[in-house]
């Protein structure tokens, strides 16, 4: 529980995209104490601008958990230029802006746009441990520069969980269409190209590794031990975010089943919806569908990570976490 001048602890998942995010943050969300609150990132443009649904089931500005959260920070969600919120982000939340991310003091004016940006994140996650009463707060927005920022936030403690998957099963991720259900319309998510999720794997991940130099907790998790081994890595990821004895509370997950309740998801993938008892299993369909030019490409693309990670061969079942 976040109590006036006390740091709010926030577990971030960091990588890229199709690589289990979504999952594991509906997971620890499940344990008593951990909040998932999705991909804050997209608060202001998804959730108060299209109303997006929360994970709960109602639009973003009707969930009473949100609306107590923007009075908590605010005054009420209302109190807020949008407009010039967006601003804000767009000038500092990029991951070009990242070698300023790291040195702000270099551009004055970007470094005051910065500490802006920072305060109105610091009361929002301040809020949420207000109002939830959570421990940790999980935000699973995963991009480089969301991340880079909630360093700079004062009040909040920040640990990475940097979630890798083999860059094979996220470029073959990539490139299925996947239909939005909770906008309006035929919305889809994003295709890439297995050049630019490659680029994107091996770009994305160096990035959260650089976090070292700056001594920002992080902790590795693949994406197949946690399909294969849910309850193992889920306390293992427990014990990194400071709270070990909550491995007790992990009596949702039997062996690879998961009994998964609503959360309180601002935005994300679709699964954020799923409930109820789900079985969890290692989604690897690139191994047959992914053509073999493509792969070749990504191999060709990642193999430094690739092997690095423990990704090394195409045809044999990945092995276990390093």
């Amino acid at each position: 529980m976040t109590a006036a001048g006390q740091s709010t602890r926030v577990l971030f998942i960091g990588g890229i995209g199709r690589s289990g995010s979504t999952l594991l943050s509906q997971m620890l969300g499940q344990v008593p104490g951990y909040l998932a609150i999705g991909e804050l990132d997209h608060l202001w443009s998804h959730s108060l601008r299209q109303d997006v649904e929360c994970g709960c089931g109602k639009p973003f500005q009707d969930c009473e958990f949100w609306s107590e959260v923007g009075v908590r920070a605010f005054g009420g969600w209302d109190q807020l230029d949008l407009d010039s919120v967006q601003a804000l982000q767009r000038r500092v939340e990029q991951t070009r802006r990242v070698p300023l991310l790291v040195a702000p003091r270099l551009a004055p004016s970007f470094r005051d746009a910065l500490r802006s940006y920072a305060d109105l994140l610091g009361r929002v996650y301040a809020a949420i441990g207000e109002v939830s009463g959570a421990d940790v707060v999980v935000d699973s927005s995963k991009s480089v520069a969301p991340l880079y920022v909630r360093r700079h936030i004062p009040s909040v403690d920040l640990r990475v969980v940097q979630l890798v998957r083999d860059p094979r099963g996220v470029a073959y991720s990539w490139s299925k269409t996947v239909q939005r259900p909770e906008q309006a319309g035929h919305q889809y998510m994003a295709v890439w190209s297995p050049r630019l999720s490659s680029r994107r794997w091996m770009s994305n991940n160096l990035l959260v590794a650089a976090l070292d130099l700056a001594r920002v907790p992080r902790m590795r998790v693949r994406y197949e031990d946690l399909a294969r081994d849910p309850g193992g890595t889920l306390r293992r990821i427990l014990a990194f975010a400071g709270t070990p004895s909550a491995a007790e509370l992990l009596g949702f997950v039997e062996g690879t089943l998961a009994e998964l309740h609503p959360t309180h998801t601002a935005y994300g993938n679709p699964m954020r919806f799923d409930t109820g008892r789900i079985q969890i299993r290692l989604d690897e369909a690139w191994r047959e569908k992914l053509p073999s030019r493509q792969r070749g490409t990504i191999e060709l693309l990642t193999w430094p990570l690739r092997l690095r990670y423990g990704y090394n061969g195409p045809a044999r079942p990945v092995g276990k976490r390093t």
